[in-house]
Parts: structure tokens; C-alpha cells; sequence
């Protein structure tokens, strides 16, 4: 244990040397408002007042509508779980198994609902089940009471989240459409920074470097999108568009990367296309962010590119005609997709300017994977019913907090894409909480009383926790030491010494830790292999609907699923180095093949001489993406598609060229990322 505090506390002090000024106002800002709600409670005679003070820690955030979603989904799934409470304890309280038996089922239930939903409505779901047996156990054996416990519990939280959320939009406020914006900014300058090393040959450490980088980045703008709605609720409106300037950030990168890899020779017909977008990349790069707060000016080159690259297209006539029209579609491409990232940041920035009401935006699809949310069910529910049938077993009234600690984790960290590391980290924050807390709440507060002298034993310990948890290294392992840190000083207005109850309790919540982790490693162990080849499969999946299926998806749809989909993947991706890499910029090109599919097959009517071309070809890719046999079978697809796309444009004209050139990028992108595009069995 004091290794353990040694090596965790010399880490966390490493990443603290140097906080950032926004750092400080977070963590002064959340201590503030924690210690306030907690003062709240005790003017109110609160019967449990440090929940207010944990709430204000749990959903503390940088961001302004960050802090609003969780507090609002917090109190969702409190009430609900409160509600869930009264009414088993009502029905099967005088039946201690039904009543544990009944908590389980609730309990598995909102975790399936949670793993198939995204955050924050993931998080109200999770809370609304173990809050149930938060609630339920503790007044075991005094049903009467259930009532008055769960009015209470949900007053504390209300507490916590209205100080959180006026401490977040008063005290020097981050909103979030300016974090989105200026985190949407440092993204565009780094892929322009990438394309610059892209296009002019870079190192390539440097340049993977910075593909990861921007991955990363990418993701942590989802992530914001996702919690910033209801700050904002022009971003829940335009939902859809936040999405497709994410997903054309990405594509936007893909096709850097792909004109990357497959750089022409000095053809005369591309050296003025990739001359125009260096120029533009390098500039782009090289200029302060505060440019892109006009974008019309990058808008007009990026757009000039773009007719560039195609009327360079149709001029072409030489050798290669095919491979020269796909490299300049690809990079029409890249100019099209950053320029509409661009549009994106104008839409963030100025949502009254870019708002429609001629239709309704389309509904959001997402990818859900009910075969993850089972397992993550039944783990949740077995681990709670083991431990809840050991408590009853035994009669041990300390075995509460184990169960309910299990209970908590099991169905929290459930669909984490690593969550044994997340619960291990979780326990780590919880044992180094262990010691200030015996300090401060056993030693200190019983002989030094009154909230001024709490405040004044608190704050440094708090304010370090804080800043901790607004670096994204120590975040997770930094939450759980504030947390755990008041339910183990629980602190009241007459502090009292009782170190006894104090490590019987300290011992229930880190068994109930450890036992909620054993349960991630035995039962139904995740492979997260097996969730990334799901992922993958359903990428295929659609392009093959999109070869075959007679109906044709919106544009819009397909883009919104599939970047759903890479959203999922992009955890797994991360921790799995080069592999993950190739995955991640499989799925990406998957995108891009399934775009040129939607152009082959919604184009206008084709000739006979480019129909039945076009639907062979299709069906080729639909059959290389289902069935695998032979020594090398994707080879040989790939040199059939080659082989199809050069018949065609053996036809000369400028729709049999624009075909041919759209088979000639799907070949490519299946030739790139073969570990992605090849079905093992």
C-alpha cells in the first residue's frame, strides 16, 4: 500500500509541476463549489451532506455544458434509480432474496441499456441501477424508511448539481462551443501540419506521430460534442452537421494519407494540383489559429483546388489516364472534405448563420452492439448477486458497502474498452484516499470542529486531487481519490473519533473494488479482439448493403453510422499500436469506398456500355468482402478490380473515366489496408 502511495502520489506530483491557468480555475472552481453545496447541506440539516459536496467532484468538468449533461443525466438516474428503490423495497422488502434477486435484474438491465447508449445518457443509465441498491440496502430490514432515504439522496445530488453547474457557468466559465471551437482549430492546424509532411515527404516518424495525434484529438471532439448539448442546445440540434465536420476531419486525413502512399510520378497533369494544396497546408500551418476566424479566404483556395484537381482530370490524356484521374480525385477530395470542415467551425461559431429550417436535420445513427451490452449485463448482475447472497448469508451489516461498491463498479466500468485497468486505477484513487482521510477525518477534525477548520484541512488536499483530475493522465485515478476520499471522511458537523468503523468500512469498499475486478477478469472475460472484429464486420457489412442491396442509404446516414462506428473503435485502436492503427485507417477508407460506391451507383443513369461494367465491379467487391479463399484472394480481387477499372476507361469518355477512377480509389483503398478488408474465418 505505501509503495503503491509512493509511486501513484511521485507520478501525479510529476504531471502537476507545470498546471495550465485553466487547470487552476477548474480546480479552484470545483473545491469552491463543493464546499459550498457541503455548507448548503448543513445549513439544511441534510442527512447525509457529503453526498453533496462527492456529486460536485463526480460531475466536475472543464467544460461548461460538460458539467450540465452529466449533472442533468446524474439526476435522471438518480430519480429513476430512487423510484426503482421504493418500489422493490416497497414490493419484496419483508423477502430478503426477491429483494436481491429483483435489485440484480434492475441492476442488469441498466447496464445493457448503458453499454447501448453513448455518454452522457450511458452514465444516467449505470447510475440508475446501482443507485436502486445505494438506496435500497442500507434501511434492509426498515422498509419505512426507503422513502425518506431516497427524497433525501435526491436532494443532496440536486444540491451538488446546482452548485456545480452555477459555479461552472459563473467562475470564469470554459463553454463549449468555444473549447469545441478552439479544439476544432488545433486540429485543423495539425492537419494541415500532416498533409504539409504528406504531400512535401516527410519523416515518417514524424508524420505517424502526428496521425495519432490527431486521432486522439478527434476523439476527444466527440466526446465534447457529446456532453456539450445541453449548454448549447443549437449543437443537439445541428447534431448531425457537429458530426459530419468530425467525420470530414477524418476523411480529410485519410485522403492525405492516401495521396501520401501512392504519390505519382512528375505528372504534368497532378504536379499543379499538388503544388496548389502544399502551398495552401503550409500556409495554413504556418499562420496562427486566430486566421481561421475568417475562413472564407481558405474556403475560396480550398475550392479552387478542388476545380483544379478536376478540370486537370478531364485534360488528362496520357499513359496512365486512370491513375492520374484517381490521385486528383482523391485529392478533390481532400480539398472538398477540409473545406467542409471549415464550414463545420463557421456552423460552431455562428449557429444562427448555418441554421435551416427548411427540414428537419436527420436523426443520428448509431452503431449498437447488443452482444457487448449482454455480457456486460450478466457480469454486473452475477457480481452483485454473488456478493448479495454472501450478505445474506452471513449477516454481516458491513457487507453492504462491499456489495453496493460491487454492485457500483461491475455496472460503471462494464463497457470501458479496458475495464479491469479502469477498476484497477479506480482502486489505486481509492487506496491513497484511504490515509488523508483517516488524517483529516480521525486525527485532525474530531479536536479541531467547525466548518472553517474543515475547509482550512480540506482544501489542500483537494485542490491537488483537482488539478489532477483536470489532466487527462491522472483523471480517472485522481476522480476516485476525491471521491473516495469524502465517503471515507463522510464528513458532519460534529466530527467524531471511531477509527474502528472507519477501516471496517475502508475495508468493505476496497474488497468490494477488488471483487467487482476479479468479476471482470473470470466471468465472461472480454476480449477486446472480439469487439474490435464486430466493429470491423459491420463496416464490411454495409459496404456489401451497399453493392447489393437495391435500396440505397442517404449519404447522410451512411456517414453518420459509419463515423459512429470508428468512434467505437478509435479506444481499441489506440491501445493496440501499429495494428490498431491499420484498423483504424481501414475503417476510414471503408468511408471512402463506400462513398465511391454511393457515386456509381447513384450517378445518373448509365449507359448500357457503363452499367453492366459498374455492376460487376460491384459485385466483385461485394464477394471479396464475404468470401475468402485461396492462397491470396485479396490479391487477386484487387487485380481484378485493377483489371475492370482499366477495361472501362478503355471507353474514353468522361462518365466512363469519372467510373473508372472511382473503381480505381476502391482498389486502392482495399490494397492499402488488407487486415481490414480481408474476412478471416
Amino acid at each position: 500500500m505505501i509503495q503503491t502511495i509512493r509511486n501513484y502520489t511521485a507520478d501525479t506530483i510529476a504531471g502537476l509541476i507545470q498546471p495550465t491557468p485553466s487547470d487552476w480555475i477548474f480546480a479552484l472552481r470545483t473545491v469552491s463549489a463543493g464546499l459550498f453545496a457541503l455548507f448548503a447541506a448543513y445549513a439544511l440539516k441534510l442527512d447525509d451532506p457529503q453526498w453533496a459536496m462527492m456529486t460536485v467532484f463526480i460531475v466536475a468538468q472543464p467544460v461548461a455544458g460538460m458539467v450540465l449533461a452529466k449533472g442533468f443525466f446524474r439526476l435522471l438516474g438518480t430519480m429513476a434509480g430512487a423510484l426503482a428503490a421504493i418500489g422493490i423495497t416497497k414490493l419484496f422488502g419483508p423477502e430478503p432474496w426477491l429483494l436481491i434477486a429483483t435489485l440484480v435484474l434492475w441492476i442488469g438491465l441498466c447496464t445493457f441499456v448503458s453499454s447501448l447508449l453513448r455518454n452522457p445518457e450511458a452514465y444516467g443509465a449505470a447510475l440508475a441501477g446501482y443507485t436502486a441498491t445505494i438506496i435500497a440496502l442500507p434501511v434492509f430490514g426498515q422498509p419505512h424508511l426507503v422513502v425518506d432515504i431516497a427524497i433525501a439522496r435526491c436532494a443532496e445530488i440536486v444540491l451538488g448539481i446546482v452548485c456545480a453547474g452555477i459555479t461552472s457557468r459563473l467562475i470564469l466559465p470554459q463553454l463549449a462551443g468555444d473549447a469545441m471551437s478552439a479544439r476544432l482549430k488545433r486540429c485543423i492546424g495539425d492537419l494541415a501540419a500532416y498533409a504539409s509532411g504528406a504531400f512535401g515527404g516527410g519523416e515518417a516518424a514524424a508524420l505517424e506521430a502526428a496521425y495519432r495525434k490527431l486521432i486522439a484529438d478527434t476523439q476527444t471532439l466527440g466526446e465534447m460534442r457529446a456532453y456539450a448539448r445541453l449548454e448549447a442546445p443549437s449543437l443537439a440540434t445541428r447534431a448531425h452537421s457537429v458530426r459530419r465536420t468530425i467525420g470530414n476531419l477524418l476523411s480529410a486525413l485519410s485522403a492525405a494519407r492516401a495521396l501520401h502512399s501512392h504519390m505519382a510520378p512528375q505528372n504534368p497533369a497532378l504536379l499543379p494540383v499538388r503544388a496548389e494544396l502544399k502551398g495552401i497546408v503550409e500556409e495554413m500551418a504556418a499562420s496562427n489559429p486566430d486566421t481561421l476566424d475568417d475562413t472564407r479566404h481558405w474556403i475560396d483556395r480550398l475550392d479552387h483546388a478542388a476545380a483544379l484537381a478536376r478540370v486537370q482530370g478531364s485534360a488528362d490524356e496520357g499513359p496512365d489516364s486512370v491513375g492520374t484521374l484517381t490521385r486528383l480525385t482523391v485529392a478533390a477530395e481532400f480539398a472538398e472534405a477540409l473545406k467542409q470542415v471549415m464550414r463545420g467551425l463557421d456552423a460552431l461559431r455562428y449557429p444562427s448563420a448555418t441554421s435551416s429550417r427548411r427540414r428537419q436535420q436527420p436523426a443520428l445513427v448509431i452503431h449498437r452492439d447488443y452482444e457487448a451490452a449482454l455480457r456486460n449485463a450478466v457480469r454486473a448482475g452475477l457480481a452483485t448477486l454473488l456478493v448479495g447472497a454472501f450478505w445474506l448469508a452471513t449477516q454481516w451489516s458491513e457487507a453492504t458497502g462491499t456489495v453496493i461498491l460491487v454492485a457500483v463498479v461491475s455496472s460503471l466500468f462494464a463497457a470501458r474498452p479496458a475495464p479491469v485497468e479502469v477498476a484497477w486505477g479506480f482502486f489505486k484513487g481509492t487506496l491513497l484516499a484511504l490515509p488523508f482521510a483517516f488524517l483529516v477525518g480521525q486525527l485532525v477534525l474530531p479536536v479541531l470542529p467547525g466548518f472553517g477548520w474543515f475547509a482550512l484541512a480540506v482544501v489542500p488536499i483537494l485542490v491537488p486531487a483537482a488539478l489532477a483530475m483536470a489532466n487527462q493522465r491522472h483523471v480517472g485515478v485522481a476522480t476516485a481519490f476525491a471521491i473516495n476520499f469524502l465517503v471515507f471522511l463522510n464528513p458532519h458537523q460534529v466530527m467524531t473519533y471511531a477509527p474502528l468503523p472507519f477501516l471496517t468500512q475502508a475495508a468493505s469498499v476496497l474488497v468490494g473494488i477488488l471483487l467487482a475486478i476479479g468479476v471482470f477478469i473470470v466471468v465472461l472475460p472480454v476480449d477486446p479482439r472480439q469487439r474490435v472484429t464486430r466493429i470491423v464486420g459491420a463496416l464490411r457489412e454495409d459496404l456489401i448493403r451497399l453493392c447489393l442491396h437495391p435500396r440505397l442509404p442517404r449519404r447522410s446516414a451512411f456517414e453518420s453510422l459509419s463515423y459512429d462506428r470508428i468512434n467505437e473503435l478509435m479506444p481499441f485502436a489506440q491501445r493496440a499500436g501499429r495494428r490498431g492503427e491499420a484498423l483504424f485507417g481501414g475503417s476510414i477508407a471503408a468511408v471512402t469506398v463506400g462513398l465511391e460506391v454511393l457515386k456509381l451507383r447513384d450517378a445518373p443513369e448509365h449507359s448500357a456500355h457503363i452499367a453492366r461494367p459498374v455492376d460487376d465491379f460491384l459485385r466483385l467487391l461485394a464477394r471479396s468482402l464475404i468470401v475468402t479463399s485461396g492462397s491470396d484472394p485479396l490479391a487477386a480481387s484487387v487485380e481484378a478490380m485493377r483489371n475492370a477499372s482499366a477495361k472501362l476507361a478503355t471507353e474514353k469518355s468522361s462518365e466512363a473515366l469519372r467510373a473508372a477512377a472511382s473503381m480505381r480509389v476502391i482498389a486502392a483503398a482495399v490494397e492499402d489496408y488488407p487486415a481490414f478488408f480481408h474476412r478471416k474465418h
